[in-house]
């Protein structure tokens, strides 16, 4: 049979562990129950297993029949600090943590591809790495990751990497979809605090007022956003975070506001730091205020390789069929981790759609909404594209090698 038809008759058991993660959701780099349940579900395989140092990681090595390079392929399992409001029966018993980004199908799946490509171990000539990764919505659980050697796992470092992504709005079920070049948006989070001096509203004069400078430090970021950078290569700002005063008539001595900052180039990520720090400095000064500045870069541009999109783009084709892929127009402003592995290794991210077929994708609540929904019909076709891209890939690499007459 083919891999997507053994994908087929592996749906059952990857929905129940699907919903049997969604049910207990662990959210960070701390993930001993989800790790448990990977390593038990991939018990029997010929895959060498390995556990994080300093994080609840599962790496798993499938080697093939015969010598070749190394594929990697990866699934984040973390879940977000939401409070679930699905109704369904299979919703988080955490209370305050949900699986609200699809992460718990991302594991599911690539338990999937472990089975399949374990099955045809003796076609494939390289080694496969599946990469579970906790720690994605934030916490740099890739970065962690690498740090830890994920990349050496197999012996070799990978010659392509692939992750795929569910989507629970935008997205037609069982859509894939893809793009050249970025993919995804740096992330970077800015943290200001405006330090004046209290006293009473009546008399303004007498103190130091931190909450106007403040409002004026949101209003010039935006400014200078606009005013700044290309609109073909933009800067998304959003200040999501302002705290200042606990009465009407009472002066605060501090105002405390934070700025998601997301970019789409090494150019425009390099320029904003500096640019966003220097604005909220000067007006602090202007109004004679000490300012503290926190800017952290957290997750760089995800880059897809042109090639291994393109390769992407042709596997689904032949195994899903031409109309159940089409090209993304333009990047995706959320950022993620994997941009830390597509720096090291030429791949790809790949988004799929898995939003249920009875709902409409254009009105349906997005990822990350304590009413995100996902269909677990996708589950199997998520499966055989992570598997066939690995059978695919390790095959193209040995056909060129035996080509050009190099082991």
């Amino acid at each position: 049979m083919s891999v997507r038809e053994d994908a087929r008759g592996l749906q059952d058991g990857l929905t129940r562990l699907r919903r049997a993660l969604h049910a207990e959701p662990e959210v960070g780099l701390d993930l001993p129950r989800t790790q448990e349940r990977v390593t038990s579900a991939l018990d029997g395989l010929p895959v060498e297993l390995s556990h994080g140092a300093r994080l609840s990681s599962v790496t798993g090595v499938l080697r093939g029949a015969r010598p070749g390079p190394t594929v990697l392929l990866r699934g984040d399992m973390d879940a977000l600090p939401v409070t679930e409001r699905t109704g369904l029966d299979y919703s988080s018993r955490a209370g305050d943590r949900m699986h609200a980004c699809g992460h718990d199908l991302h594991t599911a799946m690539l338990v999937g591809a472990a089975r399949l490509l374990s099955a045809r171990r003796d076609a494939l000539a390289g080694s496969v790495v599946f990469m579970f990764q906790p720690g994605e919505e934030g916490y740099d659980g890739a970065g962690h990751m690498l740090a830890e050697g994920v990349l050496d796992a197999a012996g070799s470092r990978p010659v392509a990497a692939y992750a795929l992504h569910v989507n629970s709005a935008t997205l037609a079920n069982g859509m894939f979809t893809t793009r050249r070049g970025p993919a995804l948006a740096a992330s970077d989070t800015l943290r200001v605090t405006v330090r004046g001096a209290g006293g009473h509203g009546s008399a303004p004069h007498h103190a130091r007022d931190p909450i106007p400078a403040a409002c004026e430090m949101v209003n010039a970021l935006q400014t200078f956003v606009t005013r700044s950078f290309d609109p073909f290569d933009p800067v998304v700002l959003t200040v999501g975070t302002f705290h200042a005063g606990t009465q009407s008539n009472v002066i605060p001595e501090l105002a405390r506001f934070e700025a998601t900052v997301r970019s789409f180039s090494a150019a425009a990520h390099g320029r904003i730091k500096d640019g966003a720090v220097r604005v909220c400095r000067g007006i602090a000064a202007a109004h004679g205020l000490a300012v503290d500045l926190d800017y952290t870069e957290q997750y760089p541009v995800t880059v897809n390789d042109a090639a291994e999109a393109e390769f992407v783009a042709d596997t689904v084709a032949e195994v899903h069929g031409e109309q159940r892929f089409a090209w993304a127009e333009r990047p995706i402003a959320a950022s993620e981790d994997f941009s830390r592995v597509l720096g090291e290794v030429p791949g790809a991210m790949v988004l799929l759609g898995a939003c249920p077929a009875d709902r409409n994708v254009d009105q349906a609540p997005n990822n990350h909404s304590p009413l995100a929904v996902f269909d677990d019909g996708v589950l199997g076709d998520g499966a055989a594209l992570y598997a066939e891209l690995a059978l695919r890939r390790l095959a193209l690499t040995a056909a060129n090698s035996a080509g050009t007459g190099t082991a």
